[in-house]
């Protein structure tokens, strides 16, 4: 079984829907102390870095949803 990491593209999408781009949602993360670049934000999106369950508290609050809008409800674990 693997893992699929649902969390970048969550955070694609709801900073999306805000019409904020990677600079603007690093830049808010930058303010209450998440010290990200654009394109480490880049690489959470495309699956590329995971991230860290803080990291998930704080882009929560850059995005201003709760943490449960990070992972969808229909993710599920992948079967080999």
């Amino acid at each position: 079984m693997t893992i699929v990491n649902v969390v970048g593209a969550q955070v694609r999408k709801l900073r999306k829907e805000q019409k904020l781009t990677q600079e603007q949602l690093s830049a808010r993360c930058n303010v209450i102390g998440l010290d990200i670049s654009r394109g480490t934000l880049a690489k959470i999106e495309a699956g590329v870095r995971q991230v860290i369950d803080t990291e998930i508290v704080q882009l929560a609050i850059a995005l201003k949803v709760e943490e449960s809008a990070l992972f969808p409800a229909h993710s599920r674990v992948a079967e080999r």
